[in-house]
């Protein structure tokens, strides 16, 4: 996996990748549409965002290169690489519980709160890609 020099891209299997953790400054691509959803993403070193419809779907600090996104009634999985460890946020259903695996290891279940945030870190460094899923 590498960064999205394009800041976001739609797969071949309908997936979404996105994110560029090595550009110093600030890039953004607005209304990127797939499936009749217009996709925004905000990218550089120090933070990636992404929102669909006007609504939040992903941060991390700092920022990062997400592949593979998909996401289902069930939960959500992707794959991401970043420079340095990084917290990530995903807008989820609210207060509901999830259970969180990184690199196919469970890591505990997890409630989102009343705006349906959900938070957790992630070990990453150069050339290192994590799985994460995250399902109902």
């Amino acid at each position: 996996m590498s960064v999205v020099k394009e800041l976001i891209r739609k797969e071949s299997d309908g997936k979404l990748s996105f994110g560029n953790y090595m550009l110093d400054k600030k890039a953004k691509l607005d209304n990127y549409e797939v499936g009749g959803d217009l996709y925004k993403v905000k990218t550089f070193k120090e933070i990636t965002k992404l929102e669909r419809n006007g609504l939040f779907v992903y941060e991390s600090v700092p920022g990062t290169a997400v592949s593979g996104l998909f996401v289902n009634e069930n939960g959500i999985t992707f794959s991401v690489e970043g420079s340095e460890d990084a917290q990530v946020t995903l807008e989820l259903e609210a207060e509901t519980e999830y259970e969180v695996a990184i690199n196919g290891v469970n890591a505990g279940k997890m409630k989102t709160n009343l705006g349906g945030k959900l938070s957790f870190g992630v070990e990453l460094g150069e050339n290192c890609s994590v799985a994460v899923e995250v399902k109902k």
